[in-house]
């Protein structure tokens, strides 16, 4: 009768035959080993991170070049300013020259004699006068003509500064960028 007996052999790897061959660790240990960032701070991570934000930046700016209400700050949402957006882009305005006016006066400033300077910025004076008269007459028409299309009591407040502050810029330099022709005023 052969009773089995655990090898005493030194050459079987060291394993011994009772427990678990390692001292239990303490609880210190295992929430050392349990813990890691919530955040996860691998540099594969941050870069995936930073792509997704580009990705919403580029998508939120198309929206908003597009009109797209859900991508419009505040001031620019609802139908009636999307309006006044499609009649003042339909349109010519003088004040949309100013800022090239004004780039024009700059240039003729640096030439040394002072009668081009003089004439250049009492010019750019006049000029400025004309579009704020324009812008002026401009929020009012849009005022008049927003309370015909969208009743009297219904018509929101600002609608005249919103269409005149757009005249003011560029055409390319508006956002949102200009969903109509021009000559296609809208109904």
């Amino acid at each position: 009768m052969s009773t089995s007996t655990p090898s005493t052999n030194d050459d079987s790897p060291e394993t011994p035959s009772t427990g678990k061959g390692r001292p239990t660790p303490s609880r210190a240990e295992q929430e050392a080993a349990r813990r890691r960032p919530l955040v996860a701070d691998t540099k594969e991570a941050r870069a995936a991170a930073k792509a997704q934000l580009r990705e919403q930046r580029e998508r939120a700016q198309a929206g908003m070049a597009a009109g797209e209400d859900k991508y419009l700050p505040q001031r620019d949402k609802g139908p009636q300013r999307r309006w006044v957006r499609d009649y003042v882009d339909a349109g010519w305005h003088i004040s949309e020259w100013v800022m090239a006016l004004m780039v024009v006066v700059i240039l003729v400033a640096l030439i040394p004699d002072p009668t081009f300077s003089t004439y250049a910025f009492v010019g750019l004076w006049c000029f400025i006068f004309v579009a704020v008269a324009g812008m002026i007459i401009l929020g009012n028409r849009v005022k008049r003509k927003a309370r015909a299309r969208f009743g009297a009591d219904q018509v929101e407040k600002g609608l005249g500064w919103y269409a005149a502050m757009r005249s003011l810029q560029m055409r390319f330099m508006r956002l949102p960028k200009p969903q109509v022709k021009r000559g296609e005023y809208p109904a």
